[in-house]
């Protein structure tokens, strides 16, 4: 096993070419910023805004932040109940898994308008829409790893005479875990965006970043939406690196850690 791939996410060398690549970044946003400030307003702008209301900031992040967490515990435990059912019964895995594979690829944030429409300006049409975009990822991983048993392992359960339950228990769920921590790395950062595409599409609603972006959008307010967007980017890393640093305590005991 190699150095790289021990290396924590908290080690400083795993965050160095990230930080290379922010430096370039930085710069050539504040190129574009002098031949586009309509577009691109300076990052000092930025800034400021948001040091003009921190508590602005830190309310709306918070309300998106929990529709995000909520619709993807909703979306990832109705998702690995039904990959239990479609790994153990062959006719639901054959009906269940063809259409779960088409709406995987299918842009399900084209529906938020319709789930405003059908259920409000409240948290719902959030929470199903970000547990939709989570369910399809976390169901084909976690059916997939559910049934990613060796042959040669399972056999030697079944000459103990080991229940279908002790089998789940014991080998297939741990086994799966893996591909479901591979899942939670796409559909946590995807969580937040479900929750923002949601707020937009509600005009209504009455906080969360989405509402930050679309008043300070209807303003002409850039830097605010800038703003807002970073404040984005840094929620999803760090949804992104708290999955990370848990699989690797998690799955100290796996072949790949």
């Amino acid at each position: 096993m190699s150095p790289a791939r021990r290396r924590s996410p908290l080690h400083p060398a795993y965050w160095a070419p990230l930080v290379v690549l922010l430096v370039v970044l930085g710069v050539l946003w504040q190129v574009g910023a002098d031949r586009m400030p309509y577009l691109l307003p300076p990052l000092g702008d930025v800034w400021s805004a948001l040091k003009a209301d921190p508590g602005y900031f830190v309310h709306n992040s918070w309300v998106t932040l929990r529709e995000a967490i909520a619709g993807l515990l909703i979306g990832f435990v109705a998702a690995f109940l039904l990959a239990i059912l479609v790994s153990e019964v062959t006719l639901a895995r054959r009906a269940v898994m063809p259409i779960a594979v088409v709406l995987n690829v299918t842009p399900l944030v084209a529906i938020a308008p319709a789930l405003v429409v059908a259920f409000g300006f409240g948290p719902a049409p959030k929470l199903i829409l970000t547990a939709l975009i989570c369910f399809f990822p976390i169901l084909i991983n976690a059916s997939v790893g559910l049934r990613s048993v060796p042959a040669p392992v399972l056999q030697v359960f079944r000459s103990v005479h080991a229940s279908r339950w002790e089998v789940l228990r014991h080998l297939r769920i741990p086994g799966a875990l893996p591909y479901v921590f591979a899942a939670l790395q796409i559909v946590f950062p995807l969580s937040v965006i479900g929750a923002v595409v949601a707020e937009l599409s509600a005009a209504g609603s009455a906080a969360g970043l989405g509402t930050v972006i679309q008043i300070a959008s209807s303003m002409n307010r850039p830097a605010t939406v800038w703003a807002a967007i970073f404040v984005l980017a840094l929620m999803g890393s760090l949804l992104l690196l708290l999955v990370t640093v848990v699989e690797r305590r998690v799955l100290r005991w796996h072949g790949s850690r």
